[in-house]
């Protein structure tokens, strides 16, 4: 590739050709702030924060969208360019609702760190305020567009990353606000629950419908016996929540600091990963016997399921029966281990620590309740608010001591806990049926085909006679080519794994911000760190799972599991016009 050389602040660099202004600014190691500009994304040049001057320009560029060539003397820091960057930020905190000390996202707001970086202590343009608008209908995603900057970030994701394409800038100058189209609620569109428009905002405009308060109310409820569950990914990230580095695995800390919290029981959701590799095993393994329906696909992401079922309702027929493993879990703990420690299903109250925004929409669904009409889960924290509870108890996360689940449902293996990396379903689903199909000890677990964040990926492996053809996917729009294929009948595979979000849960909609490929990456690796440190890493091979077979369910597949752990999925309109009364609220601030 073609190099040009480019002078940034008196700094000569070599980039390649076509690069912009911002990135020769980068690869001299000069920071320019950015607010719209998102990596491997088309610039926007929306926000104008990267304002840069360029030597016999006439007026100042967004250095993001702006390309540089040979020779190009390119300006970061004159008063010019302070005294704009500093007037554009100040006009958009005329615009934005400074409720900073009460945000979710108070001193994590990029908005807020910029303008202390610009020096801003007061606000030049106070007056008139765009119309507010707080949108509550999604039972997993809040609205607030007084606080929105118009970066369009949010509408990038949702567009390209997800393929989605629920956000939309709506109307015009003064008056623009990033909505559904007409200015729709996300309760009354397509929108799938998966939270990378909140990972994606800069400011505090998108986060997590809360379910904190019930959480506390159930705790100090004398008459409820509250468990929590922990999804996988989480024990990979919360560490981030209280200054450690990304990646680090604080698995045992996580279950101390949960303990702090009041919760009688401290449970794994991995207990339940392995159970649905036995059942969603069992079922890919039935299906190529009968000549069932192939491939076939998982069905352990809620976002993924909301996405099928809104644009490929087609393609459900081909989704595993199981529910996802939080739902599992839930089922299990109002019944099984409810009779165990004789408390009645009512007064058992789930709560699952979540890295997804989705499992909260999935908890909420009518067809999750296996005991009357009890929801399986109760409520959903996800990692950034399992994170804040343990601050308001005054938790010193770091310096926790390292405690252990309880048993018998937080007893897993290392194929549960790779569940949270894209690839993890897959790979925990072939260490078994390999085993179960061959009779033969399987010497080597990793099936690092599958591995990584690379949108899709395809491998063949050989169990027994057979050559199973499998396929992962992560993100969304990598799921629709996946769905495409099958359309067009050139999909031949035996078994697919879509998780919703970009590198699987470890990248979920609830992780901490910010959540990049750098530290997707890192949270992977700890995952699989974990894996190889436990002595089972086989779903199979799980104690407590043999025993809840023994003692419960009877066999996989058996009339138990289809009653508590199955479920079937429902066609819906891209258009949905059925809200919910209780969710339908749309509140206007003046």
């Amino acid at each position: 590739m073609e190099n040009i050389k480019v002078t940034v602040d008196n700094i000569q660099v070599e980039v390649p050709k076509g690069s912009t202004a911002l990135d020769a600014a980068r690869a001299a190691g000069i920071y320019v702030p950015t607010l719209c500009h998102m990596d491997g994304h088309k610039a926007l040049g929306a926000c104008r924060v990267c304002l840069v001057e360029v030597e016999g320009g006439r007026g100042l560029q967004a250095s993001c969208a702006f390309p540089v060539t040979d020779g190009m003397v390119v300006k970061t820091n004159t008063k010019r360019v302070h005294d704009a960057r500093k007037t554009v930020v100040e006009l958009m905190l005329s615009a934005h609702r400074q409720e900073c000390l009460t945000c979710v996202r108070s001193l994590n707001c990029e908005l807020q760190a910029l303008a202390k970086r610009l020096g801003i202590q007061e606000n030049r343009f106070a007056g008139e305020m765009p119309p507010t608008l707080v949108d509550t209908t999604s039972p997993s995603i809040v609205r607030d567009s007084s606080k929105c900057i118009l970066c369009r970030r949010c509408v990038t994701v949702c567009r390209d990353v997800q393929s989605v394409g629920q956000l939309f800038p709506v109307d015009r100058g003064f008056d623009t606000v990033i909505a559904p189209a007409a200015k729709k609620n996300l309760g009354e569109v397509a929108c799938v629950a998966c939270g990378q428009c909140i990972t994606a905002c800069p400011v505090g405009a998108l986060r997590e419908k809360s379910h904190i308060e019930r959480v506390w109310v159930a705790i100090n409820d004398p008459d409820k016996f509250v468990v929590v569950q922990t999804a996988p990914a989480v024990r990979a990230a919360i560490g981030e929540e209280f200054g450690m580095p990304a990646g680090s695995l604080v698995t045992k800390k996580m279950v101390a600091g949960l303990r702090r919290l009041g919760f009688d029981k401290v449970f794994d959701t991995d207990f339940t990963a392995d159970l649905t590799i036995l059942e969603e095993g069992n079922e890919l393994l039935q299906r190529l016997k009968t000549g069932g329906t192939l491939p076939m696909i998982t069905s352990c992401s809620p976002g993924w399921i909301n996405f099928i079922e809104h644009f490929y309702p087609e393609l459900l027929p081909h989704l595993s029966s199981c529910k996802s493993p939080q739902q599992m879990f839930g089922a299990l703990a109002k019944t099984y281990y409810a009779d165990k420690i004789g408390v009645e299903p009512e007064n058992m109250y789930c709560v699952s620590i979540m890295p997804c925004t989705a499992k909260k929409l999935e908890a909420g669904r009518t067809e999750m309740c296996s005991v009357d009409d009890i929801p399986d889960v109760d409520a959903v924290l996800t990692t950034r608010e399992a994170a804040q509870m343990m601050r308001e108890m005054g938790v010193d996360f770091p310096n926790l001591p390292d405690e252990s689940f309880d048993e018998p449902l937080g007893i897993s293996t290392g194929a549960a806990v790779i569940f949270g990396a894209t690839g993890g379903v897959m790979e925990a689903a072939l260490r078994t049926v390999y085993e179960v199909v061959t009779g033969d000890e399987l010497k080597d677990v990793n099936f690092t085909g599958v591995r990584g964040l690379t949108g899709i990926k395809e491998a063949t492996v050989k169990v027994g006679d057979l050559d199973v053809k499998v396929a992962v996917a992560s993100g969304l729009s990598n799921a629709r080519k996946l769905m495409d294929l099958i359309m067009e009948g050139k999909a031949d595979y035996h078994f697919i794994e879509i998780m919703c979000c970009p590198g699987g849960c470890i990248g979920g909609g609830g992780q901490p911000i910010p959540t990049t490929d750098e530290i997707r990456q890192k949270r992977m690796e700890a995952i699989y760190r974990e894996d190889e440190g436990l002595p089972v890493r086989k779903s199979h091979q799980n104690p407590a799972v043999t025993a809840l077979y023994e003692e419960f369910l009877g066999e996989p597949l058996g009339h138990m599991s289809h009653k508590l752990l199955h479920t079937k999925y429902t066609p819906k309109s891209i258009w949905p016009t059925d809200v919910a009364p209780d969710d339908a609220e749309k509140v206007t601030v003046k």
